[in-house]
């Protein structure tokens, strides 16, 4: 099989959109900031197995990338926001699409145990 070719790996969308959201972690931040605008300590709450630095790894690389706004307030201690950008948003259906296959998984995967008595 031949390997796919640099151009490819620049130009196709899918690969574009996960460069953007892979991982393990930014489809998890993006989720939570759909709703609402969130502090960096109320993200790591909602997400206990993130390590503060990948927190802040993630949320820069978003950032970077134009999904995530961060408001910094000039306060003491600092108070620092963040939320979806206008274009950050469009990420949602995306987003929430993902739910919906993870849900319907979690069905087939009880409805398949149910009738094999083993796990998916």
């Amino acid at each position: 099989m031949q390997q796919p070719t640099r151009e490819y790996e620049t130009c196709c969308p899918v690969v574009a959109t996960l460069d953007i959201i892979g991982g393990k972690w930014k489809v998890l931040i993006l989720y939570h900031l759909n709703t609402q605008t969130r502090r960096f300590n109320e993200l790591q709450r909602l997400m206990p197995a993130i390590t503060q630095r990948m927190l802040t790894l993630q949320l820069r690389e978003l950032e970077s990338d134009g999904i995530v706004h961060r408001e910094v307030y000039p306060q003491v201690p600092p108070k620092v926001e963040y939320s979806l950008t206008e274009f950050g948003l469009t990420l949602m259906p995306v987003i929430e699409a993902m739910h919906r296959w993870g849900l319907e998984y979690a069905a087939e995967c009880v409805k398949h145990q149910k009738t094999t008595g083993r796990a998916v």
